[in-house]
């Protein structure tokens, strides 16, 4: 495993680099740490590596609110 650093912080507003919604980060895993059945729900050409920092949001788009938990590479500071 590489040392890695978070580069979004607790409290920081990010958003999707590809869909359409936005959050709050509250929580961050140093490299994935969910469930091997949600890492293999999400499609496999688009599937983050493990081997980085995983942000828990509290998100929001057009319609909800919600938890979501994603990758670094595909966060971006809003």
């Amino acid at each position: 495993m590489n040392s890695r650093f978070a580069k979004f912080a607790i409290g920081q507003v990010v958003k999707h680099r590809i869909f359409p919604f936005r959050g709050v980060v509250f929580d961050v895993d140093p490299v994935f740490a969910n469930t091997d059945e949600w890492w293999e729900s999400i499609p496999e050409d688009i599937r983050p590596i493990k081997d980085q920092p995983f942000y828990h949001l509290l998100a929001e788009n057009d319609e909800n609110t919600y938890v979501a938990y994603v990758s670094e590479q595909n966060l971006l500071a809003d």
